[in-house]
């Protein structure tokens, strides 16, 4: 039998000892899990700068108070349309891509579980976002009802591209679905032998709840823009009040979706932060089973907390007692990770490259998101902050250095994996400071504007708002044109970057660092012997 196994491996080799196809056809019909990664990767960045171009135009107007550049329609357009594209262009594909690049290899699999799927998920992308962004240069104008689409601003007083918008939704929806089976069906059934569960990198165990969270989501969010899809073409009524219908049902169905969305672009984020802490603490991981359980516990909570984003809707008493307390509840498992990468670091022999600095402001950033984050989370006290900029303050603070550093610290920490190459050191550090000065620049102050009253999505402010604006905008810009120095840093490392070795880092354990740097086309062609120091320690 052992013969047979070993021959059988003999021709799987043979067969695929050649490397990928050359120049368009490699990238249009590829199969291998790393170049889609990269795809992914490298689409996320380009929507990333998309959507900056957006927030500047937004900021650029805020600058000062008055009318300035664009007329308030324009300016709506740009709130719904930077939204949108950050959150289902950037944000989310970026983790799809690290999850392509990772997860086979630290499981030690030779490629995902459904490859040809895989080359589809990404490339219906493209044609999806090429689909929303088309709208604005469309006679009618792009969607101008805010990224959370409400009805009937989405619905009866949308302008008619409304429909390829929706069309859009759909296809980034299938895209992600597909996304989350094949991760799921790599991560239970290619484990190499001997890695357990229980002895998955957390980055690993991340995807694999985020992708279940996407399935079960993103169907509810297929439902919400086919019932709009049915009011505006079809004579229905599903949110038009005048028909019997209910706008607030549009909420509570969005928001279903669009809680746990919120923990799909921060739960891998969590994964990427336990990579890096440990590496640079040279330590393990500090509780990694209840980091584990705290990961399922937010997972779980994400569907029982949605109505806190509309708790000025006007729902009963026993309703907001509920979506209080347990919105509250989340702050517990949030805790246990923090807890758990500052005790990693304890008297740990740390060291701050890019990706420790981008890991570090992350934990500090992110925690302070979560703090505003409790605040909002109190029914009366959410009264007075719903829709003002304190709300923007908060979610930005999550996002940006929270799910987008992580990203940042990913790349910096597996591209000399990816490319054998490092990148220039002191030009990583430069990004990150300028990234972290911009970052908070930009939304620190939001919190005070937000406090003293000024509402979301408003292209003009009472005078009183003007410094704080004005801080914003510059912060923003400062943030903004940093990230085109970090696409500088990374050609610059892959075109001419000093030899990675095959460990790269000092601290590194997990079976992607077993792998020659830069990582062979196919990885694991025999499955690799897990030994207790390439587990997740």
């Amino acid at each position: 039998m052992s013969e047979v196994v070993e021959a059988g491996h003999a021709t799987h080799d043979d067969h695929h000892d050649h490397g990928p196809d050359k120049g368009l056809a490699r990238w249009l019909f590829t199969t291998n899990h790393k170049d889609i990664g990269t795809l992914y990767l490298w689409f996320s960045f380009t929507m990333f700068l998309i959507g900056g171009v957006l927030a500047l135009v937004i900021r650029a107007e805020l600058f000062q108070p008055g009318l300035q550049f664009v007329n308030p329609e324009f300016f709506n357009q740009m709130t719904t349309n930077h939204g949108l594209i950050m959150v289902f262009g950037a944000i989310m594909p970026a983790f799809v891509g690290l999850a392509n690049w990772l997860v086979p290899m630290m499981v030690g699999a030779p490629d995902m579980a459904l490859p040809r799927m895989n080359n589809l998920s990404f490339w219906i992308l493209p044609f999806a976002f090429a689909m929303l962004i088309s709208t604005l240069f469309m006679e009618a104008g792009g969607p101008n009802f805010g990224w959370t689409f409400y009805a009937p601003l989405s619905t009866t007083y949308a302008p008619e591209t409304v429909t390829y918008f929706i069309f859009g939704v759909h296809l980034m929806g299938a895209s992600s679905i597909m996304g989350s089976i094949n991760i799921i069906a790599t991560i239970l059934n290619m484990r190499a032998p001997g890695m357990t569960l229980m002895k998955m990198p957390l980055f690993v165990w991340t995807w694999l709840i985020t992708a279940y969270l996407l399935l079960a989501v993103m169907p509810v969010l297929a439902g919400a823009v086919t019932m709009m899809l049915f009011d505006i073409h079809f004579g229905t009524s599903f949110f038009n009040a005048a028909g019997g219908g209910d706008p607030v049902m549009f909420q509570h169905i969005f928001w279903f979706f669009g809680h746990p969305e919120v923990y799909i672009m921060i739960l891998p984020a969590f994964g990427v932060v336990s990579q890096i802490i440990p590496t640079f603490s040279r330590k393990p991981l500090f509780g990694y089973d209840s980091m584990v359980y705290a990961t399922a516990s937010i997972a779980f909570l994400s569907f029982i907390v949605w109505a806190h984003h509309m708790f000025t809707v006007g729902m009963p008493l026993a309703g907001q007692l509920f979506f209080m307390y347990a919105t509250m509840l989340i702050a517990v498992p949030t805790g246990v990770k923090v807890f758990n990468w500052v005790s990693t670091m304890w008297q740990g022999a740390m060291t701050f490259e890019t990706p420790m600095l981008f890991a570090i402001a992350f934990v500090i950033l992110f925690t302070i998101g979560g703090f505003s984050g409790l605040m909002l989370a109190i029914t009366p006290a959410d009264y007075q902050y719903h829709d003002t900029y304190f709300v923007v303050a908060h979610f930005h603070y999550v996002l940006v250095p929270g799910a987008l550093f992580s990203i940042i610290a990913a790349v910096y920490y597996w591209l000399p994996k990816w490319c054998g190459r490092m990148y220039d050191e002191s030009l990583g550090k430069l990004h990150f400071w300028l990234s972290f000065i911009g970052v908070n620049v930009t939304f620190f102050p939001q919190h005070f504007s937000g406090l003293a009253g000024m509402p979301r999505r408003i292209p003009d402010y009472a005078l009183q708002f003007a410094d704080f604006n004005m801080l914003s905008s510059i912060g923003a810009f400062i943030f903004g044109f940093s990230q085109v120095f970090f696409l500088y840093v990374v050609i610059k490392a892959i075109r001419s970057g000093k030899p990675a070795t095959d460990r790269v880092w000092e601290g590194a354990h997990g079976l992607e660092w077993t792998l020659p740097s830069p990582a062979p086309y196919h990885s694991f062609t025999h499955p690799p012997k897990i030994t207790d120091a390439e587990a997740h320690s």
